[in-house]
């Protein structure tokens, strides 16, 4: 891997990692937003759901233009609005005002998501695709390590208002990376095909590609079991378990650093044993680990020991499973790659929103609840996947690299 492989990664890397890092950096706040603008918890989350329905949704949007326009232009769009949005964050004087530029906020960083993956796409196939997106994995991986952490110091001295000029400040670097950092990958004579015809029938080929959303539900649904544990776990690990912000930072990268550190093994597990040979085993080790803490927990030992121990080792496993569904639904789409990328992100917003709300309809302010919700996710992808990719999968994909 060279010089140039590695910058490639670092900065799509940073351009994925801005929006979900006004995720991440504002968790710890999410009390002290409620008793600031007198709201109720339940109502403080819709402004993180408001973030994920607009960042599910207009990832449609970006990758027909990413398709039609190249990979930068609408990268300037998203970014620059998403910059635009976190001034309105940061200067909302009502909980309605905030959820509503915390929607226009998802609407820009929804382009850092779904271009990144085209754009890895556009380069590279099989193992390699799969030692780029580990690696701009690793780089985006800094936002839930880095960001809670960095959100808590921010909020210590200038409150939670602060979150959202830093990541203002972080949306202007990744608007100058780009500009000077970052080279077009999709070449003029392949946007000639591209238009909002072609575009919708792109979506019309994927939504009859049992392949491609197999894939992508496996995929969605591992992530849900992340993210409902992101939007459960300050009131969790806060109120119930009694954290400061700064330990709860602190308890949440931990399993960053599992997940990042896991991942990196993708390219070299996929070039050894395959990669749907790699997903299915770690998905298998991933759903037993979260199903194994939801019985446990039920059974009375729901210590923060007990919960923090079954998710490091859980997503862990969860590293090696994102990447390789992430390359497997875009191996056979390469000239519709941006339009493919944005559906898999959408679907996987989708699945994780309706996680979310389900997850928080049984919320009760223990842990119990949010464990269940993960395990259910999680058991859920491991159905689906031994329901529709076995071993004919993995003979059949052995044969194709062979």
């Amino acid at each position: 891997m060279t010089t140039s492989f590695f910058r490639t990664a670092l900065i799509l890397g940073l351009l994925s990692a801005i929006g979900p890092f006004a995720i991440d950096m504002y968790l710890p706040a999410l009390p002290s937003i409620g008793k600031d603008l007198s709201a109720e918890n339940n109502v403080v989350q819709m402004s993180l759901l408001a973030f994920f329905i607009s960042f599910a949704i207009f990832q449609l949007i970006y990758g027909p233009l990413s398709d039609m326009w190249g990979r930068k232009a609408p990268l300037y769009m998203g970014i620059g609005l998403f910059a635009v949005a976190s001034v309105g964050c940061a200067l909302s004087k009502d909980i309605e005002t905030l959820i509503a530029f915390r929607f226009l906020q998802g609407i820009g960083g929804a382009a850092g998501m779904v271009i990144p993956r085209a754009i890895v796409r556009d380069m590279h196939t099989g193992v390699q695709a799969a030692r780029l997106m580990s690696l701009l994995m690793l780089v985006f991986s800094i936002s839930p390590i880095l960001a809670p952490l960095t959100g808590s110091a921010v909020i210590s001295v200038y409150g939670w208002r602060g979150v959202f000029w830093a990541v203002m400040i972080a949306a202007f670097i990744g608007l100058i990376l780009l500009s000077t950092q970052l080279k077009e990958t999709r070449p003029k004579d392949a946007r000639q095909e591209s238009s909002l015809r072609s575009a919708l029938a792109a979506y019309r080929l994927l939504m009859g590609d049992r392949n491609f959303l197999t894939l992508t539900f496996i995929g969605g649904l591992s992530i849900s079991s992340f993210l409902v544990y992101l939007a459960n776990s300050p009131f969790v690990l806060i109120d119930h378990y009694g954290l400061t912000p700064t330990q709860y930072s602190i308890a949440f990268s931990i399993n960053a650093v599992s997940f990042f550190t896991v991942s990196q093994l993708t390219g070299w597990l996929g070039e050894r044993f395959g990669l749907v040979r790699v997903m299915r085993v770690a998905l298998t080790a991933f759903s037993f680990t979260m199903a194994a803490m939801v019985v446990v927990m039920a059974l009375g030992f729901n210590q923060l020991p007990v919960l923090a121990t079954f998710l490091f080792i859980g997503y862990g496993f969860l590293g090696l499973v994102i990447p390789t569904t992430a390359v497997l639904a875009l191996e056979d789409h390469g000239e519709i790659a941006g339009t493919a990328s944005a559906l898999m992100g959408t679907l996987h917003f989708v699945t994780a929103a309706v996680a979310m709300v389900v997850a928080g309809l049984f919320f009760d302010g223990t842990a119990l609840p949010m464990a269940a919700g993960i395990g259910l996710c999680a058991v859920g992808a491991f159905v689906l996947t031994q329901a529709t990719i076995g071993r004919r999968r993995i003979v059949e994909a052995e044969a194709a690299a062979e």
